[in-house]
């Protein structure tokens, strides 16, 4: 083998895994916690911890991110904030401004936007409407982005199931995984979001039998941690979850680092990097 030869060799070394780190996306999910108006999270309220959540999103990079809870006026400080993003997604009381988003945004210099809609998780999904036993309106963002690093397209679903409805949750699956399946095999599927019930709960499997898998079992670079802090006024729990299809996971992390207050939330971010 010729020096040359050697040498170029060694060089596709060096480069390799940089191309393919380069091909990855960092994809996050957050239930950020509204902003109540009767100031019920007294410490833990939105003004205190606003500047913590900018920090966690500028320290983690994420190229795509889905938001649950979030308020008109929560999101404007975001924008204000994160000006390499922008935005998708309607306030679920009204299809406007009322009420609370499901956001996703997007960085701009990675990603571009092909097609966004929302869709209300009720018998009705085209119209902002309550479903089944739900106590709350309920929706799922979705929007289908193009990779300008290498020209693959995918479909990032973010929603926020009910906390009170069984029915309502398990329904909700269904037209979830419907909205997945008229995608099967031709365009990758990211489902994410606070999904109010631990992984085991039968009401995945109307994920399962669409090809959607539990990402955090994907990886053996994984966490199994509270996603449901309660800003620490219990033990919490597992309800944050993302599902895919036609990805590879190759990380799957709970964020619960310090961002600079005890609790950016009271869910911890959840975060996977993926190849697509």
């Amino acid at each position: 083998m010729s020096k040359i030869t050697k040498l170029i060799i060694f060089l596709l070394l060096l480069v390799m895994p940089q191309l393919s780190q380069l091909q990855t996306l960092k994809v996050l999910s957050f239930n950020i916690r509204y902003d109540s108006y009767q100031k019920i999270d007294g410490d833990n309220g939105w003004d205190y911890r606003k500047d913590a959540v900018v920090k966690m999103i500028n320290t983690e990079r994420p190229d795509v991110f889905g938001l649950q809870e979030a308020l008109e006026h929560q999101l404007d400080y975001l924008d204000q904030q994160l000006l390499s993003y922008r935005r998708v997604g309607v306030g679920r009381d009204n299809g406007y401004t009322e009420g609370e988003y499901m956001a996703i945004y997007y960085n701009i210099n990675r990603l571009k936007l092909v097609s966004a809609k929302t869709r209300w998780l009720s018998e009705t999904p085209l119209l902002p409407s309550l479903g089944w036993d739900a106590a709350c309106r309920r929706t799922v963002t979705i929007a289908q982005f193009r990779d300008l690093e290498s020209g693959e397209e995918f479909v990032y679903m973010n929603t926020h199931l009910d906390h009170v409805g069984d029915t309502a949750r398990a329904e909700s699956t269904k037209i979830i995984a419907n909205y997945a399946a008229q995608l099967a095999y031709s365009t990758p599927v990211i489902v994410g979001g606070d999904m109010n019930s631990p992984i085991e709960d039968t009401i995945f499997d109307n994920f399962y039998n669409v090809g959607l898998e539990p990402a955090r079992s994907l990886t053996q670079f994984t966490s199994n941690a509270i996603t449901y802090n309660a800003f620490g006024k219990d033990s919490g729990a597992v309800i944050d979850h993302f599902f895919v299809n036609g990805i590879k996971v190759r990380r799957f992390r709970t964020l619960n680092g310090d961002y600079g207050v005890p609790y950016i939330s009271d869910h911890y971010p959840i975060e996977m990097v993926i190849k697509l």
